[in-house]
């Protein structure tokens, strides 16, 4: 069946999605496009979802990207693929989640493949993972972010290095240049996803939510222009916050600093 594709957990405020097809490498076909794009946007609606961690079966491949089978033989496939309409745009409908997502990667992660984990908010790494940009040796122009999005993570002439060449980057390089928050074993990886998540969903929703709209949207500005929608968005929304419920939370913020002294 499609929905064998992508794999759906929810626990705890958790949602694993997972890309399942463990024999081409997790390659995104256009069934797996529009199945991911489909629950990223149920999650996104799922009031029992907080936070959402994004992997892929097995301990070979996070995704290796476009199917390149189908793309050659199927025309109108690679069109499709680049459509930036949520429904057809598994990226764009990762993006818009209001949820934190996390890219648990624990494999490769090449050329749109990349560009998945890319539209994660935060990604940790197995030390199996690796990442690449092969569409100039494919011959395909990004479609997804990446040429915008990789020079300002790690910067321009990194991101350049590797577009230019189509060489792997390694977990441990990959978390040296800032590209992802922590490397772990395969067995950890996981565990370590659902913790994050975790603390994740002991925030408010709809504060998280907030908050991770600002962070983005100032992130697509230039940084006068961002924090003029900071100061804009701050001054609205602390006005309505009342003395006690900040005395309220302060006690609790306290205890759990204390417990991770």
């Amino acid at each position: 069946m499609a929905d064998d594709v992508i794999l759906l957990d929810v626990a705890d405020g958790i949602a694993t999605v997972t890309l399942n097809r463990v024999a081409a490498m997790n390659a995104l076909n256009r069934a797996m496009r529009a199945r991911l794009a489909e629950v990223m946007r149920a999650v996104d609606g799922d009031d029992a979802v907080r936070a959402v961690i994004l992997t892929g079966a097995g301990e070979r491949a996070f995704t290796a990207g476009l199917d390149l089978k189908e793309l050659g033989s199927e025309a109108g496939a690679l069109g499709s693929a680049n459509a930036t309409d949520p429904a057809d745009n598994p990226v764009k409908a990762i993006e818009l989640c209001r949820k934190p997502v996390i890219g648990a990667i624990n494999g490769v992660a090449i050329t749109g493949g990349f560009e998945v984990a890319l539209a994660c908010d935060v990604l940790i790494a197995s030390t199996n993972a690796r990442f690449a940009d092969t569409h100039a040796r494919v011959g395909i122009v990004p479609g997804w972010g990446l040429s915008q999005k990789l020079s300002r993570m790690i910067g321009i002439s990194r991101a350049k290095e590797l577009a230019f060449t189509g060489n792997f980057l390694d977990a441990a390089t990959a978390h040296a240049w800032g590209l992802v928050n922590h490397v772990t074993a395969p067995g950890d990886l996981l565990p370590l996803a659902r913790k994050l998540a975790g603390d994740m969903a002991g925030i408010d929703p709809a504060f998280l939510a907030s908050y991770k709209r600002l962070i983005d949207d100032g992130f697509a500005l230039s940084f006068t222009e961002g924090m003029a929608v900071e100061a804009q968005r701050s001054s609205a929304a602390n006005s309505a916050v009342a003395p006690e419920q900040v005395e309220a939370r302060r006690a609790a913020v306290q205890q759990r600093g204390r417990g991770q002294g």
